[in-house]
C-alpha cells in the first residue's frame, strides 16, 4: 500500500530533488499539466500514466485544486507530485523522469512584485528571482473597533472607515511608485496578509487593475509586514508543494 507525505520545499531543495530523479534508472512517466485543465482530460492523463487506483483520487485532488498546474513523476524509483510556484504553461507527456521543463521554470529569474498588507502596516517589494530590487515599508494609524454601541459607535466606525480609506490610498501610491518602473519586466504579482483587507485594498486601488492578469491566486502567510518579513517571504513565493508516495 502506498502512503503519501506532503512537504513544502524551497527552490534549491526542489532542484536537488530533480537532479536526483534525473540520475535514476528504471521506467517512469512524467506529466506536465497546466492549471485549468478540464476534469475529463486530467482523468485521461492520469490513466495514461498508469497511476494506481489506490492513489488516483489523491493525485486528482491535488492536480484539480492547484492554481499553478502540476508535474507528476511516476516511476519505479520515485513517485512525486510537484505543485510549482509559478504556472506550468504547456501540457507534456514524457517517458522517463523528464525534469528539464520544471528545472527551467525554477531556474528562471522571474521579476515578482510582492505586496504584504495588514491594517496599519504594509511592505512592498520587487524581486528578480529572490534578489530584492526595490522596497518600501510603512505604517498608518487605524483605531481598533469600537464596542460600546449606539450613535457614538456609528460615528466612530465612520471615522475608522475614513482612516482605512486614507491608509489604502497611501499604500496604493507606494505600490505604484515601486512597481511602475518595472511594469515592462514584471512577470507576476503576489499578495500576503489578511484576506479581507487585501480584497478591500485591491478593490480601491485602481492601479492594480493594470497588473491583474499577472496576479497569482496563491498568497503568502505573514503576521507583520516589515522589511525582514518581506525579504523572508520571497522564499515562500518560490517554494513548491511536493507530495511523495512510498510503500
Amino acid at each position: 500500500m502506498l502512503v503519501s507525505s506532503r512537504r513544502r520545499l524551497d527552490r534549491l531543495k526542489v532542484l536537488r530533488l530533480l537532479d536526483a530523479l534525473e540520475a535514476t534508472s528504471g521506467s517512469a512517466t512524467s506529466l506536465y499539466m497546466p492549471p485549468g485543465v478540464p476534469v475529463p482530460e486530467i482523468e485521461k492523463t492520469l490513466d495514461i500514466a498508469s497511476v494506481g487506483e489506490e492513489v488516483l483520487t489523491d493525485v486528482y485532488k491535488w492536480v484539480s485544486r492547484s492554481t499553478t498546474g502540476a508535474v507528476l513523476f511516476w516511476g519505479e524509483q520515485g513517485k512525486y507530485l510537484v505543485l510549482p510556484p509559478f504556472p506550468i504553461t504547456e501540457k507534456l507527456f514524457c517517458s522517463g523522469y523528464d525534469v528539464e521543463p520544471l528545472r527551467s521554470l525554477l531556474q528562471r529569474e522571474y521579476v515578482v512584485g510582492l505586496i504584504l498588507l495588514r491594517l496599519g502596516a504594509y511592505a512592498i517589494g520587487v524581486f528578480r528571482g529572490e534578489k530584492l530590487l526595490s522596497s518600501k515599508v510603512g505604517t498608518g494609524h487605524i483605531h481598533s473597533r469600537h464596542r460600546k454601541g449606539g450613535s457614538s459607535q456609528r460615528r466612530f466606525e465612520r471615522g475608522r472607515e475614513k482612516q482605512v480609506e486614507s491608509f489604502f490610498g497611501r499604500v496604493c501610491s507606494r505600490v505604484r511608485e515601486r512597481l511602475e518602473p518595472y511594469l515592462g519586466q514584471l512577470d507576476y504579482v503576489v499578495y500576503g496578509g489578511e484576506r479581507y483587507t487585501l480584497l478591500a485594498f485591491r478593490k480601491q486601488c485602481e492601479f492594480l487593475g493594470a497588473i491583474d492578469d499577472r496576479t497569482l491566486r496563491s498568497s503568502v502567510n505573514v503576521r507583520e509586514p516589515r522589511q525582514a518579513t518581506l525579504e523572508a517571504a520571497i522564499g515562500q513565493v518560490w517554494s513548491s508543494e511536493v507530495i511523495q508516495w512510498q510503500v
